[in-house]
């Protein structure tokens, strides 16, 4: 419940607990009672003179699977979904990231915005085409069926939600190769129009209007783009669109031809740096990007598929300049709830943000019972939430309460301020803690347990009256506490619906099982 009280420095206080297995979902706390002494528990010291990086939001991704299950509900399932994450009365969503051209999983055969035949070219992209008919209409196609449409519906309920768009690849006609498929990379150095001009006749500076295009296709749309990148995943060369970059391809790129094309047209769009797996970052970026070519980049995007986590300092120390953006996570489903509560909760939700990150955007917003749909046959895996392919109905799972933590919780244009922690990565030892600075001076903070056993803590805010407010976080959980001088978002999260999860297709081969084979490792 709300607590309203004249006699606390923050009239009003909000507290939920949320556990590891989901036996407690954001669950309403009784806030408790000041004490005179902390006793046994753990000493959570939050301190508002500690100020760190600007807090932007926490989503997840509409890719065109995600979309194609949301756009297919009924309309007021739809409806009921979008507001229950974006609305700033309910979860506040306030970031998404959304496909620049198509990606995997897609329930649409892959396209890019300029598919002309390999060794054709089209340098005034004159054929370019982000799809055709009305948005969301049945004959639509490519983003206008639905992306699109779910995007305008999003912005309709909360338009300060922030959009970063990804390309997993440029249109085949501009790459070695021919294919969208397997990697492969740009036609660094080659000519395209009837001349020699760097700046207009490069393959470079023609993808880099391609950018270009997109920003305005989506303007018409009314769909700003907050921010994007150069490449998802640059070295991986999948079997689904994907082009490899090497850093200083990426550098050089983003300083000589992206940025200055922005900036005539789209200056306020951010670009960041990477959108890629810390494995590849084993040296720092400084050797690979010089100064002024920094300047060109916003930020550094990552993912966290692989480790060592601490690469991230490769990056964030080399720029400190740069926001960082945590830009996907696959959604957990065969893993228990410690392993799953370990990434979401410790190393994303916790230790990354003590770590600098401004940004957090999750994998698929959501997929189906089965984990489609995608056009790699890969099951088994979950969105933020799980929709019935045949129903429409909704459940929410894990990564879905670790974003509400943040959005419900988190006022945007907060600040991250200083508070005890006892886990140095997030995952082992004991309480975690992340705690922010509302610019009305509203603290919030989250607790997390990365133990199996219920671990108490005491909390108590630097510059107030030594007093100790104990709780219990359960076992894998968190708890939450919002301290506001006025009223805060007290609501709980919808119900789920029943239905069976995971009904593998009969036909699936078993070593296309979930977990087994190559499958594991698909996105």
């Amino acid at each position: 419940m709300v607590n309203t009280t004249d006699n606390s420095l923050f009239p009003t206080e909000f507290w939920t607990v949320t556990a590891g297995d989901l036996s407690q979902k954001r669950a309403h706390l009784t806030t408790p009672t000041p004490e005179a002494t902390p006793g046994d528990a753990a000493k959570i010291v939050i301190d508002p003179a500690d100020k760190h990086q600007n807090w932007i939001g926490a989503g997840a991704a509409i890719t065109d699977a995600a979309a194609s299950l949301i756009w297919q509900q009924s309309k007021a399932q739809r409806n009921a979904l979008l507001h229950e994450l974006f609305d700033p009365k309910e979860g506040n969503f306030a970031t998404i990231r959304i496909p620049l051209g198509s990606c995997e999983p897609a329930s649409q055969p892959y396209y890019s915005y300029d598919d002309v035949p390999f060794g054709e070219h089209d340098a005034s992209l004159a054929k370019f085409s982000i799809g055709t008919g009305t948005p969301g209409a049945p004959d639509a196609t490519k983003d206008l069926k639905y992306i699109v449409p779910v995007v305008q519906e999003i912005l309709k309920i909360n338009p300060a939600v922030k959009i970063m768009a990804s390309p997993w690849s440029a249109p085949a006609w501009m790459k070695n190769t021919g294919e969208l498929k397997m990697g492969g990379h740009l036609r660094f150095g080659e000519y395209t129009g009837n001349g020699y001009d760097q700046f207009k006749d490069t393959f470079e500076s023609v993808y880099a209007q391609y950018f270009i295009h997109y920003l305005e296709a989506y303007k018409k749309l009314g769909i700003p783009i907050y921010a994007i990148t150069i490449q998802n995943e640059p070295s991986n060369a999948a079997a689904w669109p994907a082009m490899i970059w090497k850093l200083p391809e990426l550098a050089d790129f983003g300083y000589t031809y992206l940025r200055p094309a922005l900036d005539k047209t789209f200056p306020n769009t951010k670009i960041y740096f990477w959108d890629g797996s810390l494995n590849v970052l084993t040296e720092p970026l400084s050797k690979y990007v010089t100064p002024e070519q920094a300047s060109a980049f916003d930020g550094f995007a990552f993912h966290t598929y692989d480790g060592p986590y601490t690469n991230l300092f490769k990056g964030s120390r080399s720029f400190p300049h740069w926001d960082l953006a945590m830009t996907e996570r696959r959604c957990m489903i065969e893993e228990t709830p410690e392993d799953a509560s370990h990434i979401m909760f410790g190393l994303i939700g916790n230790w990354l943000v003590r770590q600098g990150l401004s940004m957090i955007n999750l994998w698929n917003m959501a997929l189906d019972e089965r984990g489609l749909p995608n056009m790699v046959g890969s099951t088994g895996r979950r969105g933020v939430v799980t929709i019935d392919h045949t129903t429409g109905k909704v459940q929410r799972n894990l990564e879905y309460y670790m974003l509400r933590n943040f959005g419900q919780d988190v006022v945007p244009g907060s600040t991250v301020i200083g508070s005890s922690s006892y886990t140095q990565d997030g995952y082992t030892g004991g309480l975690g803690s992340v705690a922010f600075l509302a610019p009305d001076g509203g603290i919030t903070a989250h607790l997390y347990n990365p133990t199996d056993q219920p671990l108490e803590a005491a909390v108590t805010v630097n510059g107030q009256a030594l007093t100790w407010q104990h709780v219990t976080v359960p076992a894998w959980g968190t708890v939450t506490l919002h301290k506001a001088f006025g009223p805060v978002n007290a609501s709980s999260p919808r119900a789920d619906e029943a239905f069976k999860l995971n009904p593998y297709p009969a036909n699936l081969a078993d070593d296309e099982a979930p977990g087994k084979g190559v499958n594991k490792n698909k996105k």
